[in-house]
C-alpha cells in the first residue's frame, strides 16, 4: 500500500459530525487528512496513529477576512487545514485539550447560528431556484402545452422531485440535529 489514498465519500450538508468522526477515525487508523476535493474526495496521507480531533465551521464569508478568521482558531491551538464549498477544516491533537473534549463551538447556541448560515448559504440558494424557475417552469408547460413540452415537462418534473426530496432530508437532519441540541 502506497503513502497516499484518496476515498470517496457523501456527507450531507447537516451531517458535518459524521464528517468530524470520520476524519478522527482515519487519522486514529495512520491516514492524516491533507484535503478534500472534487465531490467527496477525501486525501490521506500515511502518518503514525494519533488521537486528533477534526473540527468543521460553515462561514462562507470566511474568504473576506480570511487571515483574522484562522488566526482567531490559531489562537486556541486549532490548525487551519482548507476551506472547501464554504467549510473551514481545523484539527487539533486530543494531548493539546487538557483532558476536556474541546469544540470550536463553546455552546449550543453557536452551533444553531452555525446551521442557520448553512441554510442561508446552502439552501436559499436551491429553494431560489425551485420556487423561480422549478415550480414556474412546470405551471407554463402545462397551462401552455406544444409537442416540444412533453419532455421539457418529465424533466422539470425530475427536477421537481429531486429538490423535494433534498428539502426533506434536510428538514429532517435539521430538525434531529434542533432535537439533540435542546435535549
Amino acid at each position: 500500500m502506497g503513502d497516499t489514498k484518496i476515498e470517496f465519500k457523501y456527507f450531507s450538508i447537516p451531517e458535518w459530525k459524521k464528517e468530524e468522526q470520520y476524519l478522527s477515525t482515519q487519522h486514529k487508523s495512520g491516514w492524516e487528512f491533507v484535503k478534500v476535493s472534487g465531490i467527496g474526495l477525501y486525501h490521506f496521507k500515511k502518518c503514525e496513529p494519533k488521537d486528533i480531533v477534526y473540527q468543521l465551521d460553515y462561514n462562507s464569508d470566511s474568504t473576506i477576512q480570511k487571515s483574522e478568521y484562522i488566526q482567531m482558531f490559531n489562537d486556541c491551538g486549532w490548525e487551519y487545514l482548507q476551506n472547501y464549498v464554504g467549510y473551514s477544516y481545523f484539527r487539533k491533537p486530543t494531548s493539546e485539550m487538557n483532558g476536556t473534549e474541546e469544540e470550536i463551538f463553546c455552546d449550543n447556541a453557536s452551533r444553531l447560528d452555525m446551521m442557520k448560515r448553512i441554510f442561508v448559504g446552502r439552501m436559499l440558494p436551491l429553494l431560489s431556484i425551485f420556487f423561480l424557475i422549478i415550480i414556474p417552469q412546470i405551471v407554463v408547460k402545462n397551462l401552455f402545452p406544444t409537442y416540444m413540452n412533453d419532455s421539457f415537462l418529465v424533466i422539470f418534473y425530475a427536477m421537481f422531485v429531486f429538490y423535494l426530496i433534498l428539502f426533506i432530508i434536510f428538514g429532517i437532519q435539521f430538525w434531529k440535529y434542533y432535537q439533540s441540541i435542546h435535549e
